[in-house]
């Protein structure tokens, strides 16, 4: 929710005193949190700790927002995919690397988590470059403090608006589908925190690639729109096919995750691309940090949304639910990539 109020308002900020010191304080901010979290010793310290990570959460979106403004339009979305990439990798590599550390103490891997932040933002200050040149940045009154101002800009912007509607609504029905599925492994096929792990790895795994390497040689002859519309029919397919699986043979939901992935790696780079390739450079961190925020807001309705269907309409609904919520997304994004508009170099 702090994501949520917080990332228009930096990205805004990021579009007028640049990305660098955004980035740099956005990943003190989690070092912090992190630190702070591991130190608690009431309940409100937890929450104050978690509300700070939450407001300088905004690492994501002004990274894409450098990233936006260091690469030519033809390799924006290849570049994207990098982040993707190490969110896959991140996905696998730090559960395990936390399970060890909690092994020895229950604090280490908070602590650890911090003092690598921390690290980051030594190396930042040292070796980051500020990629958004002064005569490229836009005015900033207090009226941009307010975040509803950005998002309400976002949904009058024809440009992007039915991509970024479209995104959200991706994000929740993905949202929503990851916080349960492990219960669902559980419930219907009796697979216990091992089997559970594994699947979890091996979509990691399969994204990670599709994002790093895989997208980087059907962009130049797909191209974004195409391939985000293909990656949201994997995605919902792999949703429904899922949900079909019989009790007795959970082993066939690999094939179906790894479509998932597939669909997966396929449609956030490529989306952003598209959002991002749409705007003019000092609207970048505007549109992607209003972007990001609504994808925030889907991370915590959308399992609210499959929670409820879970406990009250059947362990199944959620799935299916998602892969509706998903072609609706697809509604959305269709008719956004009929338009012309393009980014003005």
């Amino acid at each position: 929710i702090a994501q949520f109020f917080a990332t228009p308002v930096l990205g805004a900020l990021s579009d007028r005193y640049g990305r660098r010191p955004v980035l740099l304080l956005c990943i003190l901010g989690t070092a912090v949190g992190y630190f702070m979290f591991g130190l608690a010793n009431s309940l409100w310290l937890l929450f104050l700790s978690r509300i700070i990570d939450g407001i300088t959460g905004g690492v994501i979106a002004t990274a894409q927002a450098y990233i936006a403004d260091t690469s030519t339009a033809e390799e924006r979305t290849k570049n994207f995919g990098l982040i993707g990439a190490a969110f896959g990798l991140g996905f696998i590599l730090g559960p395990a690397l936390g399970g060890a550390l909690a092994s020895i103490n229950l604090n280490l891997p908070v602590f650890f988590a911090g003092t690598l932040a921390l690290l980051n933002t030594v190396l930042g200050y040292f070796t980051l470059d500020e990629s958004l040149s002064p005569d490229q940045r836009r005015p900033f009154g207090l009226s941009d403090l307010n975040p509803f101002k950005q998002l309400g800009a976002l949904a009058r912007d024809t440009r992007v608006r039915g991509l970024v509607l479209g995104f959200f609504i991706f994000n929740f029905a993905f949202a929503g589908f990851t916080s349960v599925f492990a219960i669902f492994l559980r419930d219907r096929f009796g697979w216990g925190p091992a089997l559970s792990a594994g699947i979890f790895a091996f979509i990691g795994l399969v994204s990670a690639a599709v994002q790093g390497g895989l997208i980087r040689k059907l962009l130049p002859a797909f191209g974004e729109a195409r391939l985000a519309v293909a990656g949201l029919v994997f995605i919902a397919a792999a949703f429904g096919l899922g949900a079909l699986v019989p009790a007795d043979a959970g082993i066939l939901l690999y094939p179906t995750q790894g479509l998932l992935a597939l669909g997966v790696g396929l449609t956030i780079p490529s989306l952003r691309g598209l959002i991002s390739n749409r705007v003019l450079a000092n609207e970048q961190g505007r549109v992607i940090g209003g972007s990001q925020s609504l994808a925030s807001l889907a991370q915590v309705i959308g399992p609210l949304w499959a929670g409820w269907t879970f406990d009250n309409l059947g362990i199944l609904t959620p799935i299916w639910s998602g892969a509706l919520w998903v072609l609706v997304a697809l509604a959305c994004i269709v008719p956004s990539l009929r338009t012309t508009a393009q980014r003005t170099e």
